[in-house]
C-alpha cells in the first residue's frame, strides 16, 4: 500500500469521535485505507448483495452483529442504517471509533450525515494519489508557498510531466501497473453503468456521456451553463443538476470566484476542473502522452494537475480547501488565490518549459492592486528548476510534492 496523507488525521479523528466517515471517488483507495489504519475493526461492504439485503431488511439485527468497532463500507447503499447509528452512538456516547463509515456518493453520504450523525461524525475526504504521496514525500507546505525558494525540494521524478498527467493518479493503476486508458475505459463505464443511472437515476446515458465530455473540453474555464446546455441538448436545470453530479461524484471540482473588491467589477462564474488528468485525457480522446505534447488541451490539463494537487495538499490533511480564482471584467486573472485567512497567495500556472516575463504580469497587476507588492507569490510552469524570479517564487511542476525534513 502507497502511504497515505489522510492516515494521521484518520486515526485522530477515531479517538474524537464516535463515528469517522471518509467519502471520495470511487477508486481512490478509502477500503485499503480504512482497513490499513484500524486493523482490528470488523470490515463488512455494502457492495454485497446479501449484506446489503440484510442491512436493508434487518438494520438493528445487522449492526447488532458487531461486538466491537466495524468499517462500513459504501455505507449509503443502506440508508437506514444512519439512524440506527445515531441510537446507538447517543446510548454510549463515550465511545470513540466505533464506526467508520465510507462512501463514494458525496452528495448522498453526506445527506445521511447530516439528517443523523450532525455532531457525531468526522467527515473527511480521500481523491487519488497525491504527486506527493507518488514520490513517497511530504506534501506542499502552503506556509512556504510563494515566500521561500524550497532548498530540500525532490529531484525531478523518473517518470516526466506529460507521462505523468497521461497516466492519472488513481491508485490501482500504480499498484499493478496496469495501461492506463485500459483501466480508465473501464472505470468511467462502470461509472456510468453503476453511479448515474441506478444511483441518481440519469435515464439518457448516451446524452450524460457527451454531458461529460464536453465538461472535459472545458477543463480550465469559466462555466456558462446556458452554453454547455445548448451543446448538449439539455435544459438549463439539467445541466445544473449534472454539474452538481459530477462535482460531488468527485469527478470536478468548481473553483469559485473570490470576492475581494479592489474597486473593479469582477468575474462571478466558477472555473470548472477535472480531478484526475488521466481521466481527462480519455475523455478528451487523448491516446498518448506525445500527443498531449502537442494538442491545445494541454495547458489546461496542467493547470487542473494544479489545482488537483493543492486541493489534495488540504483535504488530505482534513482541511476545508480554501482556494479560489480571481478574475476582473477587464481581463486580468489570477488562476489560483490561495486563501489563508490573514494572506492570500496568488498562484499563476503555466504549462511551458521556459519561464518568460509575460508570466509575471497578472501577479505584478493583482499584487499592486491588493497593496501588497512584495507579498507572496508563486508560479508553477512545466520546468524542472526551483528559482526566485520577479519577487515571485518559480517552482517545478512537481514543487507540489517536498522532501520530508
Amino acid at each position: 500500500m502507497i502511504p497515505r496523507t489522510l492516515a494521521p488525521k484518520l486515526l485522530r479523528a477515531a479517538g474524537a469521535f464516535p463515528v469517522v466517515s471518509v467519502t471520495g471517488p470511487r477508486q481512490s483507495g478509502k477500503t485499503t485505507l480504512v482497513r490499513a489504519v484500524f486493523p482490528h475493526h470488523a470490515y463488512t461492504s455494502l457492495e454485497l448483495p446479501d449484506q446489503r439485503q440484510f442491512a436493508l431488511e434487518d438494520p438493528r439485527g445487522f449492526l447488532e452483529q458487531f461486538a466491537g468497532p466495524v468499517i462500513l463500507d459504501e455505507v449509503q447503499r443502506a440508508p437506514d442504517l444512519f439512524s440506527y447509528i445515531q441510537v446507538m452512538v447517543d446510548e454510549d456516547p463515550q465511545t470513540t471509533g466505533r464506526f467508520v463509515l465510507t462512501g463514494s456518493h458525496n452528495f448522498l453520504l453526506l445527506e445521511r450525515i447530516s439528517q443523523s450523525l450532525a455532531g457525531r461524525s468526522a467527515v473527511l475526504h480521500l481523491l487519488p494519489l497525491s504527486l506527493a504521496e507518488l514520490l513517497g514525500a511530504e506534501p506542499l507546505s502552503f506556509d512556504a508557498l510563494g515566500r521561500e525558494v524550497p532548498a530540500n525540494r525532490l529531484p525531478a521524478p523518473d517518470r516526466g510531466l506529460l507521462e505523468t498527467l497521461y497516466t492519472g493518479f488513481y491508485p490501482r493503476i500504480h499498484d499493478r501497473g496496469i495501461e492506463s486508458r485500459d483501466w480508465l475505459a473501464s472505470y468511467y463505464q462502470t461509472y456510468l453503468e453503476r453511479d448515474v443511472r441506478t444511483v441518481v437515476n440519469v435515464g439518457d446515458l448516451e446524452t450524460f456521456g457527451r454531458f461529460v465530455r464536453l465538461c472535459a473540453g472545458r477543463t480550465g474555464q469559466l462555466l456558462n451553463l446556458s452554453a454547455l446546455a445548448s451543446d448538449a441538448g439539455v435544459t438549463h436545470s439539467t445541466a445544473r443538476r449534472w454539474i452538481s453530479v459530477l462535482e460531488a461524484s468527485f469527478l470536478i471540482a468548481l473553483l469559485r470566484p473570490h470576492h475581494e473588491n479592489f474597486g473593479k467589477r469582477l468575474i462571478k462564474s466558477p472555473k470548472l476542473y477535472f480531478l484526475d488528468t488521466g481521466l481527462l485525457c480519455y475523455l478528451l480522446q487523448i491516446r498518448s502522452p506525445e500527443e498531449l505534447f502537442h494538442r491545445a488541451e494541454r495547458s489546461a490539463v496542467f493547470e487542473s494537475f494544479v489545482v488537483s494537487e493543492l486541493l489534495k495538499a488540504f483535504l488530505h490533511r482534513g482541511e476545508q480547501p480554501s482556494l479560489y480564482y480571481w478574475r476582473d471584467a477587464a481581463g486580468h486573472e489570477i488562476d489560483i488565490l490561495v486563501d489563508l485567512g490573514a494572506q492570500r497567495i496568488p498562484v499563476e500556472v503555466k504549462s511551458g518549459q521556459t519561464v518568460t516575463p509575460e508570466f509575471f504580469a497578472n501577479l505584478r497587476y493583482w499584487r499592486n492592486l491588493s497593496g501588497d507588492p512584495d507579498g507572496p507569490a508563486a508560479l508553477f510552469y512545466g520546468g524542472d528548476r526551483a528559482f526566485r524570479r520577479s519577487g515571485v517564487v518559480v517552482l517545478p511542476w512537481f514543487g507540489v510534492a517536498q522532501r520530508s525534513p
